[in-house]
């Protein structure tokens, strides 16, 4: 622990009006502004980026820009190799991209395999993938019990840690909060800026065991202060697995049965790694090229995640659900389903923005093998806790959908469900509050952050810098501020 911090008294509570350094103006609420306002003084710099920065679509075209750094079969461009993982949706014939049935291999173990390896044995498995993903081989017994001790030793949260970190946050969102308290953890690290393989094995063993704890207490905080009681936190529990601890936090005297924590276990599994290129994945790829620390970059992998168009996705699926569940009065009616879902395609319905979330991937195709996979868990609990009529209009969504997005763009590449269709279902079937969603995603995807940064750092060696094209062909001349003053009043007048 960094010397001092669990021993400094805090005795003074500074207010925003003693720290500002605007005394005359202050803003006790910043976005908008409150004093300022916005006059047209104020157009240019809210509304200068219209003009300037919306490049042509055309020109992509002209520069052969791979936006979203995808080619234009839909295949991703390559940037890097990597043994950890294989996200397999197409073929590539002839050089070009061929639809096929989706799979997902760690460390050339097929998903499916490592789900039902551990799950016919009666035992959770997220650790032992964790581990794979770490180390490259699969556990032998002795050294899984090792590795889920050492995580078991760091769940309880620093000393003096929670005395800075208030358990109970304004935050709305608790993959904000995560990523705060994942930087924090670099304060009370004696070298948070150490590299070296021993020490980011401790960092991630260190977040595992700690994460699942931060979000669930944040979460069951926020639930305290709404209903104006006050919070108890569960103590650690020696030996419980990452599900079990989840669920143990957030049930509490109530409990949980050892099927629910093992349909949690699954869904840690599934998103557990899924390729270098995602999103977030990515981010922290990137973050790792440039020799930063642990906690940074995984805090912005984080931030990455939580986009509605990354991880974020399944909280929309579930908000979307509901909406379509409340706007088409005939459940088994394809034809009023559709024309629904078409109206949320065409930025008529929902939230406007013209996604039907949980439909459709950068890299499958034909299916998503996380999606199947959870689809058949989905179904049992579905049945067993009287549900199936919700299950099943979200099969129906999963196989309108497609034609309607299709259609909607006018593409004709194959669309099928992600996992994200059927994620947010299983979640609130467990019980599981809305926004834990994409933070358990985060918790379980952190095994996979680890083995990327572990990559990037002793593989590639290079700092990820790829290049942009300027096509501004005006080089304005540069004006004295009198004159830009002038031309402004002029215009106004």
């Amino acid at each position: 622990m960094r010397r001092g911090i669990a021993n400094q008294a805090f005795s003074t509570i500074l207010t925003a009006a003693d720290t500002s350094a605007l005394m005359r103006k202050m803003d006790a609420t910043p976005m908008p502004s409150e004093v300022l306002g916005r006059p047209p003084v104020s157009d240019q710099l809210y509304n200068g980026y219209s003009s300037i920065d919306k490049v042509p679509p055309d020109l992509y075209d002209v520069y052969d820009v791979k936006r979203g750094l995808r080619n234009k079969d839909g295949s991703g461009v390559l940037v890097g190799l990597t043994t950890i993982s294989n996200v397999h949706g197409y073929r590539k014939v002839d050089g070009r991209a061929v639809p096929d049935e989706g799979d997902l291999f760690i460390r050339g173990y097929s998903i499916n395999e490592l789900v039902e390896g551990a799950h016919s044995e009666d035992r959770f498995g997220y650790e032992e993938l964790s581990y794979l993903l770490i180390s490259g081989k699969l556990p032998t017994q002795p050294q899984l019990d090792d590795f889920e001790e050492r995580i078991d030793v760091r769940r309880s949260l620093p000393v003096g840690y929670l005395d800075i970190f208030p358990r109970a946050t304004a935050s709305n969102s608790i993959m904000n909060v995560l990523q705060r308290a994942s930087l924090l953890l670099y304060a009370f690290d004696d070298h948070p800026d150490d590299t070296s393989p021993e020490h980011e094995v401790d960092v991630a063993l260190s977040l595992l065991g700690r994460l699942p704890r931060i979000a669930a207490i944040a979460h069951s905080a926020n639930q305290a202060r709404e209903d104006n009681r006050r919070l108890i936190v569960p103590p650690v529990r020696d030996g419980y697995s990452m599900a079990e601890t989840i669920l143990d936090v957030l049930r509490g005297a109530d409990g949980f049965s050892r099927e629910e924590a093992l349909l949690l276990d699954v869904m840690l599994m599934l998103h557990a790694e899924h390729g270098g290129g995602n999103n977030s994945t990515f981010a922290c790829r990137v973050l790792s090229s440039s020799g930063t620390d642990a906690y940074s970059t995984y805090a912005a992998a984080m931030g990455s995640l939580k986009g509605p168009k990354h991880g974020g996705a399944n909280e929309r699926v579930g908000a979307m659900v509901e909406d379509i569940a409340q706007h088409v009065s005939h459940w088994d009616d394809d034809a009023e389903l559709e024309d629904y879902l078409a109206k949320i395609a065409h930025r008529q319905a929902f939230d406007r923005s013209g996604l039907i979330y949980g439909i459709g991937h950068a890299v499958y195709t034909l299916s998503d093998p996380r999606a199947q996979i959870i689809k058949r868990y989905a179904s049992k609990i579905a049945k067993d806790k009287g549900c199936y009529d919700r299950f099943a209009l979200i099969e129906s969504i999963e196989r309108i959908a497609p034609d309607v997005v299709r259609d909607a763009r006018g593409v004709d590449k194959p669309l099928c469900a992600n996992i994200d269709l059927y994620s947010g279902f299983v979640y609130s079937m467990l019980g599981i509050p809305s926004d834990l969603h994409t933070p358990i995603f985060a918790i379980a995807r952190m095994s996979g952050w680890v083995a990327h940064r572990m990559e990037e750092l002793y593989s590639s060696g290079r700092i990820i810098r790829p290049a942009y094209n300027s096509y501004l062909v005006e080089h304005p001349s540069y004006e004295p501020i009198e004159s830009r003053v002038a031309a402004i009043g002029a215009q106004q007048e």
